[in-house]
């Protein structure tokens, strides 16, 4: 793959970056406070993105205290909101152990886990070298803070290079008024400013700064890496970056609403059957913002709206193939949430107000005016609650004979104590919230279940998802024990998600049932 040339910055930045901490600009810095609004886009998607909403709120001035407050949940899903302000830097962040969280000392890691909120506060949050590792996790939110300077080579590294990075199945994550920032390309040890890969998918960057980076982003590590997407970018600003914003290989982006700013040598890079769609973006002053590059695989968009400001195209010719001068659509993508598009003429003003970190998190009012943001988000709207079954349901239960695991259980208690048919032994979370699932050595079909609370715990579980754990797809959601119905599916897992509990649930039996 041809790369592209090293970041150029403007002299002021250059100048800056020389005489590091000498030169301090004072910037006007609102107060901010705990996580407010909420989601648009595909972290909306997949049972919504809600992070640690009704979870215990901590406040956290270093990496090890993050880490800490990650470890002393009751479980790895057990919903948390981690306020943090000041510097979070190599100096005061450490591995971490315990059974709820699997820390490390080079970065802030959000491994193995779910149900988490970090969000700066107060002054602000500065992530100071210091990358923040996203893996095998969903439901989490990053909201209000900065992080810079993170590097691949050189002293000290962390994260791959990576201001923020997620891999290996994650799912659901909103990342909102952050401002990410290098100071040079690869060359001077940076790599990516926001990056996906081995199946990443449900992700929404909104009203966030990237900048003075070589790459913005990329979604998929390689030509084959084809596993991520749904991926919403909006009211973004990109400034000073050679390429990648974002680079997409394979799955579906919405990007609408962004500004960008002197992209150097490429822009959004749709490729190897990438599909985007891309609305009402302002590009000023930059070059091949939108088409396939540096490959023969081809990706494809759908444009609308947008504005191309000073913006100068390559010709055709082997790997390079923009979507300029006059760029027309070759695909066709349809949006799944709803969503209120601002006029492009209005994008660089808005975007101004708006996006990066300590801005009060506001956000447009869908009329090209900021507005200020409305409260934290809650936990997903829950469906309909329904009694405990009077009399036992027809049919095979189809637990019986089936396998069955879960994220932990507590002591004296069994995951197979779900499909023995006896009322009484039950299985248990260690906190408050956790998952039990069944499962059957080939695909079975199932459209209801039934969750028999324990004597003694009826009336515990108040909140829950059920979810296909071949897929991660929510089946459905709601409250309380008792007769769920659903959609006829056909899967290997089923997993019961308890997302909130008065005092310690327990399930004497889930109860699987073809119709």
């Amino acid at each position: 793959m041809r790369r592209p040339a090293g970041l150029r910055l403007p002299a002021a930045v250059a100048t800056a970056a020389a005489v590091g901490a000498a030169v301090v600009v004072a910037l006007p810095m609102p107060q901010a406070s705990a996580a407010t609004g909420s989601a648009t886009g595909y972290a909306t998607q997949n049972g919504g993105t809600t992070g640690g909403a009704g979870g215990q709120t901590v406040r956290a001035t270093t990496g090890t205290q993050i880490h800490a407050a990650l470890c002393n949940r009751a479980s790895s899903s057990t919903p948390i909101i981690i306020e943090v302000q000041g510097t979070i830097n190599h100096g005061n962040t450490t591995k971490v152990s315990g059974n709820s969280c699997n820390t490390a000392a080079d970065k802030i890691e959000l491994k193995e886990i779910s149900n988490v909120t970090i969000v700066g506060v107060g002054s602000g949050a500065l992530f100071d070298q210091l990358g923040i590792h996203i893996r095998d996790a969903r439901n989490i939110i990053i909201q209000n803070v900065t992080v810079r300077n993170v590097k691949k080579s050189g002293s000290p590294t962390s994260n791959g290079g990576d201001a923020i990075g997620m891999e290996s199945t994650v799912r659901n994550v909103w990342v909102d008024h952050v401002t990410l920032e290098a100071s040079g390309g690869e060359s001077e040890g940076f790599d990516g400013l926001f990056d996906m890969k081995d199946n990443t998918q449900y992700v929404t960057l909104s009203y966030s700064i990237l900048r003075n980076s070589g790459r913005g982003g990329l979604v998929g590590s390689s030509e084959s890496d084809t596993s991520n997407g749904f991926i919403t970018y909006h009211h973004n600003l990109y400034e000073n970056i050679d390429s990648r914003t974002p680079l997409l290989r394979g799955g579906i982006a919405h990007i609408f609403n962004n500004h960008y700013v002197n992209l150097r040598e490429s822009g959004i890079n749709s490729r190897a059957g990438a599909r985007a769609r891309v609305d009402n973006n302002y590009f000023k002053n930059s070059k091949d913002v939108l088409g396939t590059f540096y490959t023969d695989q081809a990706g494809y968009w759908q444009v609308s709206g947008n504005i191309f400001d000073g913006v100068t195209w390559s010709a055709r010719s082997g790997d390079t193939n923009p979507a300029g001068p006059n760029p027309q659509s070759n695909t066709s993508v349809s949006i799944p949430y709803s969503y209120r598009l601002d006029g492009a003429n209005c994008v660089p003003n808005l975007v101004a107000q708006t996006a990066g970190a300590n801005k009060g998190n506001r956000v447009s009012d869908g009329s090209c005016s900021p507005t200020n943001p409305t409260p934290g988000p809650t936990n997903p709207t829950p469906g309909p609650t329904t009694p405990p079954p009077t009399n036992p349901p027809s049919g095979t239960n189809l637990s019986i004979g089936a396998g069955s695991d879960g994220s932990s259980k507590a002591s004296g208690t069994s995951y197979g104590d779900v499909r023995d048919g006896n009322l009484g032994t039950a299985w248990g979370p260690t906190g408050a919230t956790g998952q039990i699932s069944i499962k059957w050595g080939t695909a079975t079909r199932i459209s209801r279940v039934v969750i028999r609370e324990a004597s003694g715990s009826t009336g515990a579980i108040r909140s829950w998802r059920l979810l296909n754990a071949d897929t991660g797809a929510v089946l459905t959601s709601g409250t309380g024990a008792g007769t769920i119905t659903f959609a006829a599916t056909s899967l290997r897992k089923v997993t019961l998600d308890i997302t909130a509990s008065s005092g310690a649930p327990r399930v004497a039996e889930f109860e699987t049932y073809a119709g």
